[in-house]
């Protein structure tokens, strides 16, 4: 057999490239809109670790909207009420989502495994659907004029109509696409990350990050089923010289931080390699579009875990993005003009995000007087004005006006 003929050939109207939340949430919204989509995933298996887990309350209503988060929650969650900020036993911040409508009125803890599981379940639904995982993405295919028409990978040929990039904040379809990433320090942090066993009894019902005098924060939020993610920030490149003072110091300045999880640490932090660094970074590509291309999610704009928007921001880029794809795709018109109407559309909501995690990240990361004692103070006050409202629901749901457009649903 000849080597061309091993080639498997794969036609559709979309091919998304990356089946996280953002790629799989826009396939099935595409599907329910009549249109044969393709999704291709470098992973052979999303039934591995990922360290973003929390739902905010838009994401879940657009998930439950689209009948994926009844099961995704019956495999196994944890619902969050609060986000506190804690020095020792001062509460320095207190954001209570309880006084948001129900049933939204929570942070939702649940493995991305579980929602990607339901996403793909939902997607396999329908006759127009192929997914090929194990595959990675080599090149993009063009025509005469240069407009992308699909992508090569791994022994398949996927040409469609349009290309989706949502391959991540190191996106391989941003990269052979030439656009450059955009990429910004404004959070000037890393975040050292692992995840502690037998643990959800004591991390209760809040998100927390326990600031210590003399360290630096640390988050802790209850994972499914017994478990806590714990996620140390430190300086920008400065793991390196935490490594070489030793594990022994890096489990005495986090038992130092959250001595409630003292004993644990001890127990089942036993070498580096029980540790995950996160390099946090902010950025928005330079363009999100060319002629037959379109970013997505974190190939189109990078956040910091402040705030937890990370999964937010994917769904909610997914319902944005559909009714310019179903229109593209119909009007047989996708050129840089056309789907760059997502960019225009979703920029603004994202820069206000990277400002309000600018905030957050001062809220957590600064210290000194203002920040211990005057802050706390202001906080508490504020908490009883419109203005703690807006920026509750700002965080809660990015931008409320967002909608399905289920007038575009065939299916």
């Amino acid at each position: 057999m000849s080597e061309a003929a091993d080639v498997e050939e794969i036609e559709s109207d979309v091919c998304v490239v990356g089946a996280g939340p953002a790629g799989l949430t826009l396939a099935l919204l595409l599907l329910r809109s009549g249109l044969r989509v393709s999704v291709v995933e470098r992973s052979r298996s999303h039934q591995r670790e990922f360290r973003g887990e929390i739902l905010q309350p838009g994401a879940m209503r657009i998930l439950d909207q689209l009948g994926v988060l009844e099961n995704a929650r019956a495999r196994g969650c944890h619902e969050h009420s609060r986000f506190r900020l804690l020095e020792q036993d001062r509460v320095l911040l207190d954001i209570d989502y309880r006084s948001l409508p129900a049933p939204y009125d929570h942070l939702l803890s649940i493995p991305q495994s579980h929602l990607l599981t339901e996403l793909l379940l939902h997607c396999a639904r329908f006759s127009g659907f192929r997914y090929v995982d194990g595959c990675r993405v080599g090149g993009l295919l063009r025509d005469d004029g240069g407009r992308v028409t699909g992508v090569t990978g791994d022994g398949h040929v996927f040409r469609a109509k349009v290309v989706v990039g949502a391959d991540g904040r190191f996106s391989k379809v941003r990269r052979l696409a030439g656009i450059e990433a955009g990429r910004t320090e404004a959070f000037d942090q890393d975040v050292l990350w692992f995840k502690l066993r037998g643990a959800r009894r004591e991390a209760g019902h809040d998100v927390r990050v326990f600031r210590g005098a003399g360290t630096s924060p640390v988050l802790v939020y209850g994972s499914w089923p017994d478990n806590v993610q714990v996620g140390w920030t430190l300086p920008h490149k400065g793991y390196q010289e935490v490594a070489r003072a030793g594990l022994g110091h890096i489990k005495a300045e986090l038992a130092r931080a959250v001595p409630a999880y003292a004993e644990l640490i001890d127990d089942q932090i036993t070498s580096l390699r029980d540790l995950s660094l996160l390099d946090v970074f902010s950025g928005r590509a330079e363009r999100w579009a060319v002629d037959g291309l379109v970013l997505i999610g974190d190939a189109a704009h990078t956040h910091s875990p402040i705030g937890a928007q990370g999964i937010n921001l994917a769904v909610q880029d997914a319902v944005v993005l559909h009714p310019v794809l179903v229109e593209a795709v119909r009007r047989e018109d996708t050129g840089v003009e056309s789907l760059s109407r997502f960019e225009r559309l979703r920029a603004p909501d994202i820069a206000a995000t990277m400002r309000l995690q600018g905030v957050q990240s001062k809220a957590m990361l600064s210290t000194g007087t203002f920040a211990t004692r005057v802050r706390p103070r202001l906080a508490a006050v504020v908490r009883h004005t419109p203005l703690y409202r807006k920026i509750l629901r700002t965080v809660a749901y990015g931008n409320p006006s967002i909608r399905v457009a289920e007038e575009l649903f065939a299916l």
